[in-house]
């Protein structure tokens, strides 16, 4: 459930501009060509941000902008300081209900993207913050950034630098990232920081599978292994979800995972795993190490095997992989998930800021947003059959929230 919260610009400060020669100018970039060549120089800039996350990376976004049906056109605002790339927003723009220009990240949506930001290059954050609340500014142009780190991000930078403008800016928290600090620890460690029930029940659910089957983890790391396990990825994923009513996590998206998959792997960042029981995919886990983080993105599981509880012993395998190969952090990524807190202590907090410029278009936009946002505190008081009704014809600011 989300929760608007007064913005406090004080909340938002970011670090001091680093001593540097030369005016930044921003550029819009609308043309798919311009979005495909930027790759390398995209990428390179992220690895140099604070913000660098798989799902601000060339690929993710690449991809989703070229798989994902989503409406409006590309608007990455792009700022240099002379020929080099300090800073990217990457935006969509898409006209609002009033007529007014609509900023939003690319990544949003049901496809799941977490931690979208303004990338800078680190020691440029401000300098490249204040370079695109003046271009914001001079377009009257609205913004709505989701899944965004709403204090300690330049995204909030950029809502606070839009408040002396007269902006009317909102802020609602929205969702928690669980996650658990790999830094210095090995596997023993870890279980024994964990609550004794949960850490007995995986030990036993584990050795359980060891003594009635032959118990195997594949791992996708060729491109043969990888188009191999795809499929069962989406198959089990299904499957777990079915009797529940489904999951729109994967569906409608294959087309999307098959790219972006590929192009992981090609990078380095897949981790694609099947645990099989007697040669039987009993359960897969899907996600991403970028840098230091190894973020869990989705999993599945044959329902046939559901007593053994596999998916918990996939899960806590997964994690002694990453511990393994040193990553710094395991990411379970937005959620409420129960089983997620088992694992994790720790969480990060995401919302939605929204940014109205002053003006008949931007009241207008306010109060459309103000509506919309008391129409769903009615519809989370519906049964939820009645509730689905409505909310499959919603619009503007009624939005799905990503699968977990």
């Amino acid at each position: 459930m989300s929760a608007v919260v007064r913005l406090d610009p004080s909340a938002l400060a970011l670090p001091a501009p680093a001593v540097s020669a030369g005016a930044l100018e921003v550029a819009t970039i609308s043309e798919l060509a311009a979005f495909t060549a930027m790759r390398e120089e995209w990428n390179q800039l992220l690895e140099s941000s604070r913000a660098a996350t798989v799902f601000l990376s060339w690929e993710w976004l690449h991809t989703w902008w070229t798989h994902a049906p989503v409406a409006g056109r590309v608007a990455i605002l792009a700022v240099r300081r002379g020929a080099l790339l300090v800073g990217l927003a990457p935006f969509r723009s898409r006209r609002d209900l009033c007529g007014a220009e609509r900023f939003e990240f690319l990544g949003t949506g049901r496809v799941g993207s977490d931690y979208l930001d303004v990338i800078a290059r680190e020691g440029d954050e401000a300098a490249v913050v204040a370079a695109l609340a003046s271009h914001v500014t001079r377009n009257g142009a609205i913004l709505d950034l989701k899944q965004v780190r709403v204090t300690t991000s330049s995204a909030a930078g950029l809502a606070r630098e839009l408040v002396p403008s007269r902006y009317v800016v909102r802020v609602a928290r929205t969702h928690r990232c669980p996650y658990i600090d790999l830094a210095g620890l090995t596997w023993d460690g870890y279980l024994a920081s964990l609550g004794s029930e949960h850490r007995y029940n995986f030990r036993r659910k584990l050795r359980k599978l060891e003594a009635k089957h032959t118990l195997r983890i594949e791992s996708a790391t060729s491109e043969a292994s990888r188009r191999a396990l795809l499929p069962v990825l989406f198959d089990l994923h299904q499957r777990r979800w079915s009797e529940r009513g489904g999951s729109d996590g994967l569906a409608g998206l294959e087309a999307f995972h098959e790219h972006f998959s590929q192009l992981a792997l090609e990078r380095g960042w897949l981790r694609l795993f099947v645990l099989r029981l007697d040669e039987i995919p009993a359960a897969v886990l899907y996600g991403f190490r970028y840098g230091r983080v190894f973020s869990f993105y989705q999993s599945g599981f044959d329902p046939s095997f559901r007593n053994a509880s596999v998916g918990l012993v996939a899960l806590g395998i997964a994690i002694r992989g990453a511990i393994e190969e040193e990553a710094g952090e395991f990411d379970l990524l937005h959620g409420q998930e129960p089983y997620k807190f088992h694992w994790a202590s720790r969480s990060r907090r995401l919302g939605r800021i929204a940014a109205y410029p002053n003006g008949a278009a931007g009241r207008l936009a306010l109060g459309q947003a103000t509506a919309v946002e008391a129409a769903r505190r009615v519809l989370r008081m519906l049964p939820a059959g009645v509730a689905a009704s409505f909310a499959a014809i919603r619009g503007g600011m009624i939005d799905a929230a990503p699968a977990g």
